[in-house]
């Protein structure tokens, strides 16, 4: 029966939606980033294209049908425009029921997309898709950890696996662990057990410490044992004000009563262990002063003006301070297409006052470097900055790139020759997932606050739509 070669279909869809930005998403921002139809999806793996490069392996090796169809992501923002997800939901729907039947559906979605006039996108597509396909096809989704997990998506879909990882380095593996527990399914024609426990936590949750890292591995270690399939953390995104959002834990098993114990016992720890499962920002200038006033080399992440999280990554907070330090520092990367074009122009060497950024910094400025289609290292990836050019403002080194998105690694600095140790500030547009490649620089890492969308005492956000009471709003 094992020899039987599966037949599967495969889409994605996702942006990370931060309700409180005002750049709403269009067509134009999925091009941007990934969009793929039929026959024209990349060999590469991105985070986002992890179920496809699983089932292009298996059909290699084990000679799998592949439906290749529509891959549709945008970098983190707010709101996308009604007609392009419905557009883009339908164009989904429409490829899978034109290819159907399957063994199987696996799809990639965040989790957190909201649109005009849908709060849960990924709720609404799931039930429409089961309702097209019908219930005999299983389907499953990989889903950002920072995902809102709905009864719509609960309900319509027979596995939810998450990243485990924050910062998100483990996309593969467990796309793998999806698709095999769906391959489970489609063999044995038997569905597992699944249960769902909500936190009533909003929180960050950062895996790579204590005591996310043991309760990261805990999961890991408990799933395989028992009859348990898969065991998944939702962390939620703090920055959707929607109905859903909020921590949940999630267990798939072979028993009903095994999910539930699994689903109870990790969300019970969670909430154990939530007030000390992420290091708080310190203000901006507190932050920098630290910094300086101590031996060594820093790096600094601007977690409020993160691109990872929906906000601009155009802020000029933190480059206003690092200017009256006085000190080498170098930051990055900040979102100012028209500004590279000038530079562009002017070509290196070249000073001349720009207006950057925003709140717009007038400065004089010498081009000190370009690059087209510059980008930086992520897992097993390449993450797209565009056109870029480095600024030297007064001893500060700015890298501005043409294509939003956070800091991932060194070589968004080196790859542009500039060289880290000159520097006694390294700062950049960030929350976590600069954390692993930054530490090779040094271990001595701080995170900022201010100056950005991304507020990080939730008590502070004006919500209006999250279900209550909710630590730590209702204490």
């Amino acid at each position: 029966m094992h020899d039987r070669k599966l037949k599967v279909f495969t889409a994605g869809l996702g942006v990370e939606t931060n309700t409180f930005s005002p750049m709403q998403v269009e067509m134009r921002d999925f091009a941007a980033t990934c969009l793929f139809r039929h026959g024209n999806h990349p060999d590469e793996l991105t985070e986002v294209s992890a179920p496809l490069a699983v089932l292009r392996a298996r059909s290699r090796d084990l000679g799998w049908s592949i439906v290749e169809g529509p891959y549709a992501f945008a970098l983190p923002a707010g709101r996308v425009a009604q007609d392009v997800y419905e557009a883009l939901r339908d164009e989904i729907i429409e490829e899978a029921c034109r290819h159907a039947p399957y063994d199987f559906i696996v799809l990639s979605l965040h989790g957190a997309m909201s649109a005009q006039g849908y709060d849960d996108c990924e709720g609404d597509l799931l039930v429409r898709l089961r309702n097209a396909i019908g219930d005999d096809t299983p389907i499953g989704a990989e889903l950002d950890a920072h995902a809102h997990l709905s009864d719509a998506m609960f309900e319509s879909t027979d596995i939810l696996v998450a990243f485990k990882e924050y910062p998100h380095t483990d996309f593969l593996p467990r796309a793998e662990e999806l698709i095999n527990a769906l391959e489970r399914s489609a063999r044995r024609s038997s569905r597992p057990k699944k249960a769902i426990v909500d936190c009533r936590t909003i929180g960050r949750f950062h895996t790579t410490r204590e005591p996310m890292r043991s309760f990261v591995d805990a999961m890991r270690k408990a799933e395989g044992r028992d009859g348990v399939w898969s065991i998944s953390l939702i962390h939620g995104f703090p920055w959707g004000d929607v109905y859903d959002m909020g921590v949940k834990v999630i267990a798939y098993a072979d028993k009903a009563d095994v999910a539930t114990e699994m689903a109870t016992r990790f969300a019970e720890e969670l909430i154990r262990i939530r007030d000390n499962a992420f290091t708080k920002p310190l203000p901006m200038v507190e932050a920098i002063d630290q910094a300086i006033s101590a031996p060594g080399q820093y790096v600094i992440a601007d977690v409020g003006d993160n691109p990872g999280g929906g906000a601009p990554g155009n802020s000029t907070l933190m480059l206003r301070h690092l200017l009256m330090t006085g000190v080498a520092a170098c930051t990055g990367p900040l979102w100012d297409p028209r500004v590279v074009a000038r530079a562009f122009e002017i070509g290196v060497g070249a000073q001349t006052t720009l207006s950057l950024g925003g709140p717009p910094l007038e400065h004089s400025a010498l081009v000190k470097a370009l690059a087209r289609q510059h980008g930086q290292s992520w897992v097993a990836t390449r993450m797209p900055l565009g056109d870029c050019c480095v600024l030297s403002l007064g001893g500060v080194d700015v890298v501005v790139s043409s294509v939003r998105d956070q800091a991932y690694s060194p070589d968004l600095f080196t790859g542009l020759g500039l060289v880290l140790e000159d520097y006694k500030l390294v700062t950049v547009k960030s929350a976590q997932h600069f954390m692993d490649g930054f530490s090779t620089v040094t271990p001595r890492i701080l995170l900022a606050s201010g100056g950005g969308v991304l507020e990080t005492d939730f008590r502070c956000i004006d919500y209006r739509n999250v279900r209550r009471p909710m630590w730590p709003l209702d204490l």
